[in-house]
């Protein structure tokens, strides 16, 4: 199946090999023009097919390459349309975990409402320092990205400053399983529980959980967050989803709702949380 992030990235390359036919001293050859990039010629044709995502490097390269450096900006804008739909953790990783952490931050402090679904993890914006430490230590390990836990630990905790900001909404829906999942030591997990005790009682903070013996309308499945009904973003083991078309945004909020149907508050919630603490003991 051709998804549209491929589409997008075939079109990216028809515009590439346009320009490689129209430069203005005439059309250079992929050989000519892999020559003079220092590239080797296979690079070129992946480019061109749609085989290789292009970085905003290779488009500079390209548009200069080919004696038409004033389409620059509507290459990086080609780029950016369907890299804010994907963003693949192996890119997003390459320069460490304090990156993404900081996009993050950015995107949270430009909304008033977020509505969260986590399956398996306690949200973010909730997360206890150790808890989160845990969490993003697994992930550094799992995409052997660099060694900068701690560093994205601290911009994940300066986030959940926005909670405390009048005019904040944190609406989250939680599986049972993310109370239970030992992600890390037993005692960060039972900070961590006593930690989303007290969200409940928060006037910024929504917090619902869907129990194990709730009938459910809808399977379980990706964690997503909906920022301001302005984009949202899906976790997948490859990739993070940004999208913003308002067709995907629509989904993912029925998909939310009627996940909410099968989630208890208040003291209900509290109660499972409390059950979930006493599993672990006094730790």
């Amino acid at each position: 199946m051709v998804t549209d992030y491929q589409q997008a990235r075939e079109a990216l390359g028809v515009r590439l090999r346009g320009l490689r036919y129209t430069a203005p001293g005439g059309q250079i050859t992929s050989t000519q023009l892999a020559d003079a990039l220092d590239w080797p010629v296979s690079k070129v044709s992946k480019l061109e097919h749609g085989r290789q995502t292009a970085t905003r490097a290779d488009l500079r390269a390209w548009a200069e390459g080919t004696g038409q450096a004033e389409a620059l900006p509507e290459l990086v804008s080609h780029l950016a349309g369907f890299e804010t739909r994907i963003r693949s953790w192996r890119r997003q990783l390459a320069s460490g975990q304090q990156a993404v952490q900081e996009y993050w931050a950015a995107e949270t402090a430009r909304s008033r409402t977020i509505r969260v679904w986590e399956e398996s993890t306690v949200p973010g914006l909730l997360q206890t320092a150790a808890y989160a430490q845990a969490v993003l230590t697994r992930y550094a390990q799992l995409h052997g990205s660099a060694a900068d836990t701690e560093e994205a630990v601290l911009v994940r905790m300066r986030r959940q400053e926005w909670l405390y900001e009048a005019g904040h909404h944190l609406r989250a829906v939680v599986w049972e399983p993310a109370l239970r999942a030992l992600i890390c030591p037993p005692s960060v997990l039972a900070s961590q529980l006593d930690r989303l005790a007290g969200a409940i009682g928060m006037n910024t903070v929504e917090l619902g959980v869907v129990p194990l013996s709730a009938a459910l309308k809808i399977s379980p499945a990706n964690s997503f967050s909906i920022l301001d009904d302005r984009v949202v973003a899906v976790e997948d083991w490859h990739a993070e989803l940004w999208l913003d078309d308002a067709e995907s945004i629509a989904l993912y909020g029925k998909t939310w709702s009627t996940l909410r149907e099968s989630a208890v508050y208040g003291a209900e919630a509290h109660h499972i949380i409390a059950s979930a603490r006493r599993a672990l003991g006094a730790g």
